[in-house]
């Protein structure tokens, strides 16, 4: 047999966390012995194992009373490859997150489900839920290969979604850990019916190769120490970046022959998005051409990868072992060699593809098999119900009534498929009763476009707002777009609260990722179809700053763009010296004395979506109805 190099040797100290890993026995310690002991919440090492059972310890940081313990809870999120979610699971999720979460469900921008506000108590009660209605959470977070993603269109028509879905799924059993912990400490040892694996895939979790499986326990794959860091994969087929293919560590495009047989897949690896601020050796990175693969030998080349990762990723400095972080180290050439070394033979030259655009899938479509499915815009991916907005319920009916299949995006929005034409009036109606907006024309385009990561007040890692804020943030966009004359302007915002880039905000045209309290720092130039890295344009704007450090941008934009070119492609193009040069020079209007209205008030968030739903039926911006009914209420003559 021949063995692949030995594992690069480092004389640094591993970090404390694959100490923490290795005394584990494979994922079930502390969690199984702290599971059963009555506390509100877990130690720090059984959070660390905890991740990779799927959940995240929080704790409610609006409820924080100096003095007094944390309002602890968990979240916990799902595994979905290709972003699959049976009728049964769905509506288990549903009634989970009323019994035991904050009654509302969370697309994530990996196509899972998150659940929110789960006690500690009730932790293994919901899991074993969610594992007994076909779903999982094994792998969803912690030091392995996460959610694998795919196009979530049902094309019944198209043979590369097809196969794109079939590979996902695949490439996710595959990957997922060996070990028996999840089974034993969340159902008491009973594992779950489930799909069977392929014979292909199980073949392939055992061959060894050239080194790829390692025999010293439970998982072949990953050993005792699993990955150095979250490892993110993707399949795609060619044109399609509705899954921001750009940003994973490893992404496989399907490629067919004239007959639209699978023959291969292009392979691109090295992206990522997690960077920390003012650590200059923490960035951004898109992922690289690296080759072609047979399908033959996809699973061999996928294992060859990640035992790349897994020997030579850096175990010591959790900040710099991603696999991004090799890659620009090596250098490709280095790095698909060292890849050859596992897979046991050359890589071949990528196919050419076509240019990759952005696909969102919204509102009413063909599957191509004569039935429907339906693309529902989500905003910020929080499925809840609140005032005239009952997305919860109605998702919730049209499931119970249709027993229909649900695909969550990678945009945060979910797909209802397998629809008879018959059945769409019906389900027209419901969505119709429950104010929820199919036709995708009728969304405002900066939201339609836009992502937002949770943050505040549950994500432990946020510095600011970032799902509460971007709505309010959007529409003072939008108000400034409509004065300066571009009101039928829109482009990819995204927002977070810290720089971990969970809504992938560098890929945006415009982007807001959390620098301090009420601060962001600004990204500007990522391309429409996220296949453009943006760059940094300034560090810290207070969001009370918003309109006057936009507006002159914005008036260059106007001024100076190609024909049809879009926010981000101006950006890149004309260059941030000259951007910054027309900034300096220009007045604004409010500065040659016109008052242009600027002030802000803030209103509860019942309030909000109400003004929010009004002004989007009336085809009005919420300012200019706020400032109607504010005027009537007061009296006030124009």
């Amino acid at each position: 047999m021949v063995k692949s190099a030995p594992p690069a040797t480092n004389s640094q100290k591993p970090s404390k966390l694959e100490g923490i890993k290795e005394r584990s026995n494979f994922l079930r310690e502390p969690v199984a012995t702290e599971l059963l002991q009555d506390t509100t919440h877990f130690s720090e090492q059984a959070i660390q194992i905890l991740k990779f059972h799927g959940s995240y310890q929080q704790d409610n940081r609006d409820n924080r009373v100096k003095g007094q313990e944390k309002d602890y809870q968990m979240m916990l999120r799902t595994r979905s490859p290709g972003g699959f979610i049976p009728p049964e699971l769905y509506l288990t999720l549903d009634k989970l997150s009323n019994e035991y979460g904050n009654h509302t469900l969370r697309v994530t921008t990996r196509q899972g489900f998150q659940l929110h506000g789960i006690l500690k108590k009730n932790l293994k009660s919901t899991i074993a839920a969610i594992v007994k209605s076909m779903g999982s959470t094994l792998g969803a977070c912690g030091d392995l290969n996460r959610n694998v993603m795919a196009p979530p269109a049902p094309f019944k028509n198209k043979a590369e979604y097809q196969y794109a879905w079939e590979y996902a799924n695949n490439i996710a059993d595959l990957l997922t850990p060996q070990t028996g912990a999840y089974y034993e400490i969340w159902l008491d040892g009973e594992k779950a019916i489930s799909g069977e694996e392929t014979p292909e895939v199980k073949a392939a979790r055992q061959s060894n190769g050239n080194g790829t499986i390692v025999h010293d326990g439970e998982e072949p794959i990953y050993g005792t120490h699993y990955m150095p860091r979250k490892f993110k994969i993707s399949v795609t087929v060619p044109g399609d970046n509705s899954i921001d293919l750009y940003t994973q560590d490893l992404s496989l495009v399907v490629i067919t022959d004239s007959q639209g047989e699978l023959t291969g897949f292009n392979i691109f690896a090295g992206g990522g998005l997690g960077r920390t601020h003012n650590k200059e050796e923490t960035f951004a990175r898109m992922a690289d051409a690296i080759g072609y693969v047979a399908k033959a030998d996809v699973y061999k080349l996928v294992k060859a990868v990640v035992a790349t990762q897994r020997d030579y990723g850096d175990r010591t400095n959790r900040r710099h072992a991603r696999l991004k972080y090799l890659i620009h180290d090596w250098g490709v050439e280095r790095f698909r060699s060292m890849v050859e070394k596992y897979f046991g033979k050359a890589i071949e030259p990528s196919q050419p593809l076509p240019e990759f655009k952005y696909e969102d899938f919204l509102g009413w479509n063909k599957q191509g098999d004569g039935k429907l499915f339906l693309g529902i815009s989500i905003d910020n991916g929080r499925v809840k119900d609140e005032g005239s907005f009952q997305l919860k319920t109605a998702l919730r009916e049209i499931v119970q009534q249709f027993n229909l299949p649900i695909r969550l995006t990678p945009s945060q929005n979910v797909l209802l498929y397998e629809i008879a034409p018959e059945q769409k009036p019906a389900i027209q109606e419901i969505l119709d009763r429950c104010g929820i907006i199919t036709n995708p024309k009728e969304i405002e385009a900066l939201t339609r476009y836009a992502m937002a990561c949770p943050a505040l007040p549950t994500c432990g890692l946020a510095i600011t707002e970032s799902e509460r804020a971007i709505p309010g943030i959007i529409e003072r966009i939008r108000v400034l777009l409509n004065k300066l004359g571009l009101k039928r302007e829109h482009f990819v915002i995204r927002m977070t609260g810290c720089p971990n880039g969970c809504a992938r905000p560098y890929m945006a045209e415009l982007g807001f990722v959390g620098s301090a309290p009420e601060s962001y720092q600004v990204w500007l130039g990522g391309s429409p179809n996220q296949t453009r890295l943006a760059q940094p344009y300034t560090d810290r704007l207070h969001h009370d700053d918003l309109e006057k450090f936009l507006e002159p941008i914005f008036v260059f934009f106007k001024k100076s763009r190609e024909k049809g070119e879009s926010f981000g492609d101006f950006c890149a193009r004309v260059g941030f010296d000259a951007i910054r040069e027309f900034t300096a020079n220009y007045q604004s209007s409010a500065s040659r004395g016109k008052n242009t209205g600027g002030h802000r008030i803030t209103v509860r968030d019942n309030v909000f979506n109400q003004l929010k739903a009004t002004a989007e039926a009336q085809g009005k911006s919420m300012t200019d109805l706020l400032d109607e009914a504010l005027k009537a209420y007061l009296k006030i003559e124009e």
